[in-house]
């Protein structure tokens, strides 16, 4: 592996911790309402085998009055035997309104560039109406349903014999109409064990894309938890040639900011 591939690893890995050391360094200086958490992964392997992985995750949250704004950003990326095998940036802003003690209204933004999903980019923007039937401090679960508006660019990857991607063939951009839907849970067993699941879902007359993350969440002290993760990735209707599931498996190192009130 190069240089250049060991420095794309690195700061791939150390990204969540460069932007959660400024905040973590002024955790009591955040302004009133923040909260959110880090938390990076990095696995390297040598030997009768020749790989490397990292990922990344940010989550941030501010809460003002009846208003929650959250935002996302992860990424992933991996090699094996020399080869790029994986590298993937996501992006989600959302913004909820409280309208009653259960019911909110959403707007969201999201992002996906895949560079092996067959889609150079998806991108949208949608709202609608969620409810809360469960909001107790150690159970949590909301659902949402909204419309919304859709850009994405599919692309044909062209692969050697062993796989490698050597050339990259982008298609028609499409935009469509979509639905989308979303669910949210959390269940705290006790006060060091958390388990979290996460569902987005957007669908047009192109493609239905599906993204679920499930982890649990083991606290080590007040700040650090160790996660293990399990995603599902599926487009109902991949480029010729893909698969329409993708699956990641991570361990990461989690920093939970302190919430500021």
């Amino acid at each position: 592996m190069s240089l250049a591939d060991h420095t794309r690893l690195l700061l791939c890995s150390f990204i969540g911790a460069l932007v959660a050391a400024p905040l973590a360094a002024r955790a009591d200086d955040l302004p009133p309402g923040w909260s959110g958490k880090g938390q990076a992964g990095y696995i390297m392997s040598r030997g009768n085998s020749d790989t490397a992985s990292a990922n990344v995750k940010l989550d941030l949250n501010l809460l003002r009055n009846d208003w929650k704004h959250n935002l996302s950003l992860d990424g992933l990326f991996g090699r094996s035997a020399g080869i790029t095998s994986s590298e993937r940036w996501d992006a989600r802003l959302q913004s909820n309104y409280q309208i009653t003690a259960h019911m909110f209204s959403f707007a969201a933004l999201s992002y996906q560039d895949d560079r092996f999903g067959g889609f150079q980019y998806q991108a949208s923007g949608s709202g609608g109406l969620g409810y809360k039937f469960f909001d107790s401090e150690d159970t949590k679960l909301s659902a949402q349903i909204g419309v919304g508006y859709r850009s994405l660019r599919p692309e044909l990857l062209i692969k050697d014999d062993v796989g490698t991607v050597i050339d990259r063939i982008p298609l028609e951009t499409q935009t469509e109409v979509v639905g989308t839907a979303g669910v949210d849970f959390s269940h705290r067993f006790n006060a060091s064990t958390r388990l979290l699941d996460k569902l987005n879902a957007e669908s047009g007359s192109s493609n239905t894309s599906i993204r679920n993350d499930l982890s649990l969440e083991v606290k080590m002290n007040s700040r650090l938890s160790l996660a293990a993760g399990f995603s599902v990735l599926d487009n109902t209707n991949p480029p010729a040639g893909l698969k329409r599931t993708d699956t990641i498996t991570t361990l990461n190192l989690v920093y939970a900011f302190p919430a500021q009130h």
